[in-house]
C-alpha cells in the first residue's frame, strides 16, 4: 500500500518533468555542485522520478524492501521540499493546505525510513556480522582446545611407544 503513492507521485514527476523543472531549479542550483550531479533541473526532475518510481515497484514486490525504501526515502525528501514550500505562502488558508500536503509527504518520509531500518524479524547486517564474529571465535577457540589435547594425546603415545622400544 505504501508502494501505490510513491510508484504514482514517480510516473508522474517522469512525465511532468518540464512543468516540475521551475520549482525544483532552486534545490538543484544548490546541491547539483556539491553532489557532482548534472545541473539540468528536467533531467533530476525525472532522475527522481524515476528511482522513486522504480523503487516503489521493487518494495511493492518485496524485492531488496530496506533497500528500495532507502531509495524511497532519498526521493521523497526533495519532493516534499520543492513540491510543497509552505513556507512562502502569504494566504493563510493556502498555506494551511499546502502545509497540510508538505505533512502528507514527510509522514510518508518516515514511512520509508522506518521501512527502510525495519528487519521484518530477520537480523540486520551489523547483528549477523557481530555473530559471525562471535561464531569464528568460539570455533577458534574449540580447535585451540581440540589441538591441545591431540598434542597431549600424541605426547602420550610417544612416551608409550618409546616406553615398549627400549
Amino acid at each position: 500500500m505504501l508502494a501505490a503513492i510513491f510508484i504514482k507521485t514517480g510516473i508522474d514527476q517522469v512525465r511532468g518533468a518540464a512543468d516540475l523543472a521551475p520549482a525544483a531549479e532552486p534545490v538543484v542550483e544548490r546541491v547539483a555542485g556539491p553532489l557532482h550531479l548534472p545541473e539540468d533541473p528536467v533531467l533530476l526532475v525525472r532522475l527522481n522520478g524515476a528511482a522513486m518510481a522504480a523503487a516503489g515497484v521493487l518494495f511493492g514486490l518485496g524485492r531488496a524492501p530496506r533497500l528500495s525504501a532507502a531509495v524511497l526515502a532519498a526521493t521523497a525528501a526533495p519532493t516534499a521540499y520543492v513540491a510543497h514550500p509552505f513556507w512562502t505562502e502569504k494566504d493563510r488558508s493556502v498555506r494551511s493546505e499546502v502545509l497540510g500536503d508538505f505533512l502528507k509527504d514527510v509522514a510518508l518520509l518516515g514511512a520509508a525510513l522506518l521501512a527502510a531500518v525495519d528487519t521484518a524479524g530477520k537480523p540486520g547486517v551489523a547483528w549477523r556480522a557481530g555473530r559471525a564474529g562471535r561464531d569464528a571465535k568460539r570455533l577458534a577457540a574449540l580447535a585451540a582446545r581440540e589441538a591441545s589435547h591431540a598434542a597431549e594425546s600424541g605426547r602420550k603415545d610417544l612416551r608409550i611407544a618409546a616406553a615398549k622400544v627400549g
